[in-house]
């Protein structure tokens, strides 16, 4: 369980930077430059990455029960799961209508998806992953938009065509990844 905290502090610490140490975080980037800042955060990020993976693979060989969520809420993740990543892709796809009304649609996606695993795993290694990453996304949505409103932030409007994209990417990725991806990743299937 430590190299799991381990990589959760490192990796959600850096991706934190803005909202708790902002004016550090300024000084570094203009210090470093630019593109020396990027490098720095982009390897801190990696291996925080690493670590989490890592971490939660020697986790889950000693697992420990919290509780034993009932089936259906498996079966609802596989939904929640799939509005996840919907709303990252419309983090990616230009002018759609998530990205206008939410501005943030990659967090909200993180919260869904965390909050989605919460309801489906039992485990304590599980609830330390998906639970830091579902506060982390909530804390950082509500600080980004409530900058957002004190800098006047404004969102292009969404098109039938962004969102129809953003649709179909995010479900087209989705099903490779809940059909291949995650068992090869995580070592297991979520289609049964």
């Amino acid at each position: 369980m430590p190299v799991l905290i381990l990589g959760l502090v490192l990796f959600l610490g850096v991706h934190s930077l803005r909202l708790f140490a902002d004016g550090w975080r300024s000084r570094q980037r203009a210090r470093l430059g630019e593109l020396r800042w990027k490098g720095l955060y982009a390897l801190v990020s990696l291996i925080g990455f690493a670590l989490i993976c890592w971490g939660f693979g020697l986790a889950r060989q000693h697992a420990v029960l919290l509780y034993v969520p009932p089936l259906a809420l498996r079966h609802a993740n596989a939904l929640f799961t799939l509005i996840a990543f919907v709303l990252v892709a419309a983090a990616y796809v230009p002018r759609n209508h998530l990205k206008a009304a939410f501005g943030h649609p990659m967090l909200l996606g993180v919260m869904v998806w965390a909050f989605g695993h919460l309801l489906a795993t039992g485990m304590l290694h599980d609830v330390l992953l998906f639970g830091a990453f579902l506060l982390w996304a909530v804390a950082l949505f509500v600080a980004s938009r409530r900058r957002d409103r004190l800098e006047g932030t404004r969102y292009p409007a969404g098109t039938l065509r962004g969102s129809a994209l953003t649709l179909v990417i995010g479900v087209v990725a989705w099903a490779v990844f809940a059909r291949w991806l995650h068992l090869w990743l995580i070592g297991m299937s979520p289609m049964g």
